[in-house]
């Protein structure tokens, strides 16, 4: 049940020279917050000891080279013990500062527009969200991950506290779910941008948009209520702790909210808050603080003086969601000697020629003055306009301040009204706090305007017969051997006698060795038979590819490859797709060879063999291309050549062998598991930690998939190899939920290896 206490004026706070545009808890001192200011401050404000219920500034944060939109505060550590204050701009960039410094002790960089929103999470992971359609994960001084996928700009992000999960919504109408990375899920419903998201538990959440609507989901997809409360744009909300109240705020609805009951009508227009005390801000750069605690309200005097500022307000009703006003119909002033039906309730009265919106407040049995209605914005439209010399589909004309000069908006329908609302305030050097007027007006008035539409076990799972297996040896697949050497299987028991961690960290390359020269080459001349003509393969190149695959096979007994040999295999490597893989079984075990490695991996070539692996390992490609192309990788690394290449390449490799997690086939998730833990072992005791936040972030996702426990088993060498003696991105682990995510293999026992290994990543993360 929502409270039944009221929110009454606590206090004003003035100091910010501009409107406010973001508030959050400081964790210290008990009672404080911080402000953020389109004057470019952030500012730190706590309690007063005193009985006068105000607030003092306890420091002024400059940073920012622009206006500051929002702010989060980052959870303490040890060493930041009172945690870290963040900042997010207009100049694109996010300052973090420490509760006792004016000054940011580092800037985050690499958003492309202004950053709107912030959410902090354990560990200190930052996620921020911008108006160039991104999301970002940060850690400490750098950028971990970019969350893509929203078609316009990210309005609200938020960190789930345990899973390692996060929410971001978006003018897109959408809110994404995020797991390593990787977006998981898409909510639909909102049928306007969405502004706000908190957090209820583990397994739900809520939304508000600007669609009037405020909705409550399960994790799993559902929508199971929504909220139809409030008749104009809600910004934001937050949840009480008792994970059931939402306090909500919006556009000229000037109320709180707890669900569907009105717990206090504040009639003050924005709602910046995350926190029980409820701050409202406005233009003037006044922060105004409401309390339910009665010992704690401002003066008689004081609420009077806030009330007469608030009648001061003037309303578009094309905006204040008050609909079609003729003056001549409206009642006069004596309207109001009659009560109010419900809390919040708008009623217009005319006043000579002046029209007045009241609203009927519960609380004080009163009808309470919120503004002046003035006339909507005109526009002027046509097609084809001609515009400071281009051809527009629209030009708007747009009247921000009553009695002041009118401004042209061009508008094309192809282009982003939130976007082209932002550069337009910009250019104007408007307050930001028109921004939605300004976007929502564009597409009320451009509605219809649309563009176009986007657009069996046991067999050769690669041919259909039961012979030829790629990568297999002449004693069968590799299924079971030591994933190391490929030798024999180990005896788990017996390694549990040696005292040290014999699983992690892993410093040098797993190699795929087995290969059964005979089969492959009886299967590329029986494919080579069959192929069309002119896909054949000449005498001399068949020749040449038995004589290379003999060479590495045989490297101490045999003369090393030569360049005809090489050119061979890079021309029999682009053989049509449905017949390539043995070709690819060879170059698999060529790249092994100290000059195939040069040769294939070196600065001028090796972009042309890493993007045609990638070509293979397109989702809907062929599983048996897919296999042997991540092989093919894996095995790169056993040269310095190779390792150059693919640690140069890494965030595209990666990025595609990640996209097959989803492929049902065990062998690819053993090849994608080397991979990873090749990319692990190549980074230990390095300190880039943006290559190890992808390690972490495609294990991860991978584990969301992977069923085999030997693929697990290397996936958790990975893990443990990544994090092994480095705090920050043990760190990075935690926040991404690795530990929870890893903990259901603790108790295998078949095999054995898999039980220890977790173990043992659980005991790093610890």
């Amino acid at each position: 049940m929502a409270s039944s206490n009221t929110y009454k004026l606590r206090c004003s706070i003035p100091g910010h020279e501009m409107d406010v545009r973001g508030l959050t808890a400081a964790l210290f001192p008990e009672g404080a917050f911080v402000s953020v200011s389109r004057d470019r401050t952030g500012r730190v404000w706590e309690p007063n000891a005193s009985p006068d219920r105000a607030f003092t500034e306890r420091h002024c944060m400059s940073g920012h080279s622009n206006f500051v939109s929002c702010v989060c505060i980052i959870p303490p550590s040890e060493i930041y013990p009172r945690g870290l204050i963040a900042t997010g701009g207009n100049d694109n960039n996010i300052c973090v500062f420490s509760l006792d410094k004016p000054e940011p002790i580092f800037i985050l960089q690499g958003h492309k527009n202004t950053v709107c929103t912030l959410s902090s999470g354990k560990f200190g992971t930052l996620l921020s969200g911008s108006w160039d359609t991104t999301a970002k994960v940060w850690h400490n001084e750098k950028c971990m991950m970019t969350l893509q996928g929203h078609s316009a700009a990210v309005w609200a992000v938020v960190i789930f506290p345990e899973q390692g999960l996060m929410l971001s919504g978006s003018a897109d109408k959408t809110i994404r779910l995020w797991k390593a990375g990787r977006c998981e899920k898409t909510f639909t419903g909102h049928e306007d941008c969405v502004r706000g998201l908190a957090v209820i538990n583990n397994n739900e959440f809520f939304s508000c948009s600007n669609d009037t609507s405020i909705r409550r989901w399960l994790l799993t997809g559902e929508c199971v209520q929504v909220y139809y409360s409030h008749t104009n744009y809600i910004y934001s909300l937050a949840v009480f702790p008792n994970c059931e109240d939402i306090v909500v705020g919006a556009r000229y609805h000037r109320s709180i909210r707890a669900h569907e009951e009105i717990i206090s009508l504040i009639t003050f227009p924005f709602w910046h808050n995350n926190f029980h005390i409820v701050p409202f801000t406005h233009s003037d750069g006044i922060i105004r603080v409401f309390t339910e605690a009665e010992d704690r309200v401002a003066s008689a005097e004081d609420i009077q003086a806030f009330e007469d500022e608030l009648s001061k307000a003037t309303i578009d009703p094309k905006t204040g969601d008050l609909g079609d006003i003729k003056v001549e119909d409206l009642p006069g002033r004596e309207h109001l000697d009659e009560p109010g039906n419900r809390d919040g309730q708008t009623r217009l009265i005319k006043d000579g020629e002046k029209v007045e919106a009241y609203q009927w407040s519960v609380s004080d049995g009163r009808w309470i003055k919120i503004g002046d209605v003035v006339g909507g914005s005109n526009q002027q439209t046509s097609k084809s306009v001609i515009y400071e010399g281009k051809e527009y589909d629209y030009v708007f004309t747009i009247d921000v301040n009553e009695g002041g000069p009118s401004m042209k908006l061009p508008y094309n329908v192809s282009d982003d009204p939130w976007l082209t609302a932002h550069n337009f305030l910009q250019k104007n050097d408007l307050s930001p706090m028109f921004l939605d007027q300004v976007a929502n007006f564009i597409i009320e008035n451009t509605k219809g305007h649309v563009l176009g539409q986007a657009t069996p076990a046991g067999m050769d799972p690669f041919t259909g017969g039961a012979r030829y297996i790629p990568g297999s040896s002449d004693n069968g697949p590799d299924l079971g051997a030591d994933p190391f050497t490929g030798g024999g299987a180990y005896s788990s028991a017996a390694l549990r006698q040696i005292s040290t961690n014999i699983y992690f960290p892993k410093t040098d390359g797993v190699t795929f060795e087995q290969a059964n020269s005979t089969q492959i080459i009886a299967k590329i001349k029986e494919l080579n038979n069959n192929a069309p003509q002119e896909h054949r393969l000449s005498e001399d190149i068949l020749e040449c590819l038995e004589r290379l695959l003999v060479s590495v096979c045989a490297p101490n007994t045999e003369p090393p490859p030569n360049m005809q040999q090489i050119n061979s295999l890079w021309k029999a490597s682009h053989w049509p797709e449905d017949i390539v893989f043995p070709v690819l079984d060879i170059l698999r075990l060529a790249v092994r060879h100290p000059q195939v490695n040069e040769c294939l991996c070196g600065e001028a070539e090796g972009i042309q063999l890493c993007n045609h692996l990638l070509s293979m390992m397109r989702p809907e490609g062929r599983p048996a291309n897919q296999m042997l192309a991540l092989r093919t990788l894996c095995n790169c690394f056993s040269g310095r050549h190779g390792r150059s290449l693919l640690m140069a390449q890494r965030e595209s490799v990666l990025s595609r062998a990640a996209d097959l997690a989803s492929v049902s086939n065990k062998n690819i998730h053993i090849a994608l598991a080397t991979l990873v833990l090749n990319y692990a072992a190549c980074l230990y005791n390095h300190a880039d930690l943006e290559a190890k936040a992808q390690c972490l972030s495609v294990a991860s996702r991978a584990l969301e998939t992977v069923q085999d426990k030997e693929a697990v088993f290397r996936l958790l060498v990975a893990l443990g190899t990544t994090v092994a003696s480095d705090q920050t991105a043990r760190d990075l682990a935690l926040s991404l939920g690795v530990n929870s995510q890893i903990s259901k293999y603790s108790s295998v026992s078949d095999p054995a290896k898999v039980g220890e290994c977790c173990q043992l990543v659980l005991k790093e993360l610890q």
